[in-house]
Parts: structure tokens; sequence; C-alpha cells
């Protein structure tokens, strides 16, 4: 991802429903950006329809960070 950013706008209490997440992660996500940043990209690639997204590596890291979030 490029490092110039923008800034966008969400409800408060989304916010702090992702910041409950975040803190639950055990460390999977460092901030409420980089959650919504993985799960953005995640939707996209899914979007995209892309037969092979992810390489052994970066499968390991989702499972890592769904399990820490309760969801395996």
């Amino acid at each position: 991802m490029s490092a110039e950013k923008v800034t966008i706008s969400i409800p408060k209490s989304l916010y702090q429903k992702i910041e409950e997440k975040v803190k639950e992660s055990e460390g999977a996500f460092k901030d409420v950006e980089e959650f919504i940043e993985f799960v953005l990209t995640e939707l996209l690639k899914e979007e995209e329809g892309e037969e092979y997204p992810y390489s052994p590596e970066e499968e390991e890291e989702i499972k890592r960070r769904l399990r820490a979030l309760g969801y395996l």
C-alpha cells in the first residue's frame, strides 16, 4: 500500500466497536486504522475474485488474526 493516506469519517459508535475488537485481538492489530485497512483490503480482494490471493505466509497471518479475534 502507498504511504499516502486520506481521512475518512465513520460513526463514533462503529469506531468504538472496532476499538473493542482490536483490544480483544491480543496484538493481532496495533490500532483501529490497521484493522480497518486489513478488513477493507480483504473485502476488495474478495470482490476482485482473486483465485489465489494469498501467499502461504499471508494465509498464516490471516489465520492468526482471525484466531485472535475468536473466529477460528
